[in-house]
């Protein structure tokens, strides 16, 4: 086996057979969640003066694998993309979405040396690099169940989102117009009468700002109710075909399948 293959077996999720294999993607998932770790600690103040040195040598190790990582799967996006021309299965993995997360994971590194601008924060972003670590197959039939469920509701919660954003403005262009004279510095225009039907109509209710009049009140205590259903919506609908898609995928397991030229199960072969 070339030494190119050997590599990209490494690195490649679905080839984790070998010992080798499996301490590469257990160090870098180990290595991912150390650096989530030192980028919460490093916030604060007394733990980042006695520990800086330390955070200083994870990051600069971090990088360094993080970054031969990447240039790698570049190297070798060919093996893994084979239906397409070697330098298209480059590009095809860069602006991928994994691709784009690997490259997110050094570049705040890299920029301050040529912009003058803190990206820290964006390091958590390698948690997402996690995704390709689950390789148990409960994990990524779970992710294909749940984008499975949203692509089959995806046309009823956009009416529900529709139904909630009209709702929003609605009330919050009617509470401005019954509060501003009352109270002009909380409900100063309908921007900021929009936060108060956010927070009233996801029944959060944070009471920075509230009605005072009385019709106000009584506004406030209908659109509270309506938000107990309206906003409740989504929640069901994706519930409802979550349970639908695990009946449609126990069923399609537990379906006998003939073969064409025996008619036996296949499974029985």
């Amino acid at each position: 086996m070339k030494i190119r293959q050997k590599i990209f077996n490494l690195i490649d999720e679905d080839q984790s057979n070998s010992k080798a294999d499996v301490f590469v993607h257990y160090f870098i998932s180990a290595l991912i969640i150390i650096n989530v770790i030192a980028l919460f600690l490093e916030s604060y103040e007394n733990i980042n003066a006695d520990y800086k040195t330390l955070f200083w040598y994870i990051e600069i190790f971090s990088i360094i694998v993080f970054s031969i990582e990447y240039l790698i799967r570049i190297w070798t996006a060919d093996l893994e993309y084979k239906d397409v021309k070697p330098y298209k299965a480059r590009l095809k993995y860069i602006f991928s979405f994994m691709g784009i997360i690997d490259l997110i994971s050094v570049l705040p590194f890299y920029l301050p040396y040529f912009i003058k601008i803190d990206l820290r924060v964006v390091r958590v972003l390698r948690l997402f690099r996690l995704l390709r670590l689950l390789k148990l197959n409960r994990h990524s039939n779970s992710l294909k169940l749940i984008i499975n469920v949203f692509k089959r509701t995806k046309s009823d919660i956009l009416i529900t989102v529709f139904i909630v954003s009209l709702l929003l403005i609605l009330s919050a262009t009617l509470m401005y117009n019954i509060e501003n004279e009352a109270q002009p510095e909380a409900f100063a225009n309908i921007g900021e009468a929009l936060w108060w039907a956010v927070a009233t109509l996801t029944t959060v209710g944070y009471g920075d700002i509230y009605p005072v009049t009385g019709i106000g009140k009584i506004l406030s205590g209908v659109i509270a109710l309506l938000g107990i259903g309206i906003v409740a919506l989504p929640t069901g609908i994706i519930s409802s075909a979550y349970i639908e898609e695990i009946q449609y995928n126990r069923k399609k397991k537990n379906s006998v399948e003939l073969c064409p030229h025996c008619g036996k199960n296949i499974k029985d072969h």
